[in-house]
């Protein structure tokens, strides 16, 4: 399929979208919402089961060692990570452990995980999990189309255990799915067979741009600090307790002193301006360079092979004033 057709499967449909890039941490054990809560930005010892949330892992410094998101799925909580991050991260999270009850493993592995994006994803999601009866598929598709980001089932499809993840991982709706590794391909084929369209990356880029979802390891690294990415809303919480990296976090939100995100450019406009909860002053006059880099207009969409650069100017800037992006290059929607 073309480019075109990936991308109105992803808008208009249910696109099949591979994740075998992601890593998946499983956590148990009585104490494991207050051992992770002691750990990450956001508030996991609010968990329920069924519920998730976004979060990220800092160093002291408050610099991002990865970002991830973690559901409780009653049993253990079940946490999604950039694949390459997944075995480092699991085993300090052991060397952590003392007297908690906690038993952490890395199980990315043993299970895989695809993707189903597009209006039509809870449909397509529900027929795979109610194989032939019609009526089921009815009342699964309700449940999925109800449930909020983040929150998530378990359903068993021929034998296999499968967690549906409520997402938005790629910028547009839809449902992520954990399986085991033996049954990949078979849950593979059916999601096709009930309506689904696999896609290519490109599409997933143009979308996760659109959607301004920036990625860890393209428009976040190890020096990113969250609300440089515009991501505090979303991965951190402002009434939990103590956690790593929390002082400089609260430090940058309260007494206005650090780096902040900018806004994304708008192919055809000027820069948007940031938020008005994102406004304040910054620290650093320096340029930083956002990589990730796509266009669309309408139903033509194009797509930059060659990842372009938008070049911010990073200023020192007082309570409610805007800063500005550079010139050059054009203005192009960026994260």
């Amino acid at each position: 399929m073309d480019l075109q057709t990936d991308y109105r499967a992803l808008r208009e449909a249910a696109g099949v979208v591979d994740r075998s890039s992601r890593g998946r941490i499983t956590v148990a054990g009585a104490d494991r919402r207050s051992y992770l809560q002691g750990l990450l930005s956001n508030d996991i010892a609010a968990l329920v089961e069924g519920s998730g949330c976004y979060a990220t892992y800092l160093t002291a410094q408050g610099r991002m060692i990865a970002d991830m998101r973690v559901f409780d799925t009653g049993r253990s909580l079940l946490v999604d990570v950039d694949g390459t991050l997944a075995e480092s991260i699991a085993a300090r999270w052991s060397q952590f452990v003392f007297s908690e009850d906690v038993q952490i493993s890395n199980d990315s592995t043993s299970t895989a995980e695809m993707g189903v994006y597009g209006p039509a994803s809870a449909r397509v999601v529900a027929s795979v999990i109610a194989a032939e009866d019609q009526a089921k598929a009815g009342s699964i598709e309700e449940t999925l189309r109800a449930l909020p980001l983040y929150a998530n089932r378990a359903w068993a499809v021929q034998g296999a255990q499968v967690f549906v993840l409520a997402s938005d991982e790629i910028g547009v709706g839809g449902f992520d799915l954990v399986v085991p590794a033996d049954a990949h391909s078979d849950i593979l084929e059916q999601l096709r067979r009930s309506g689904g369209i696999s896609v290519g990356n490109a599409a997933v880029e143009i979308c996760r741009i659109e959607g301004g979802r920036p990625l860890f390891g393209v428009d976040m690294s190890e020096e990113t600090i969250p609300l440089e990415a515009g991501i505090e809303n979303r991965a951190i919480s402002l009434t939990k307790g103590c956690y790593v990296g929390q002082e400089v976090i609260i430090r940058v939100l309260h007494r206005g002193h650090g780096r902040v995100v900018r806004a994304p450019s708008v192919h055809g406009r000027r820069p948007l301006a940031p938020a008005p909860e994102r406004r304040g002053a910054y620290a650093r006059d320096e340029a930083v360079q956002l990589r990730a880099g796509a266009e669309s207009s309408g139903q033509a969409v194009r797509h930059r092979t060659t990842r372009e650069r938008l070049h911010v100017d990073r200023r020192r800037v007082r309570a409610g004033a805007r800063a500005g992006a550079s010139r050059e290059p054009p203005n192009r929607r960026a994260l």
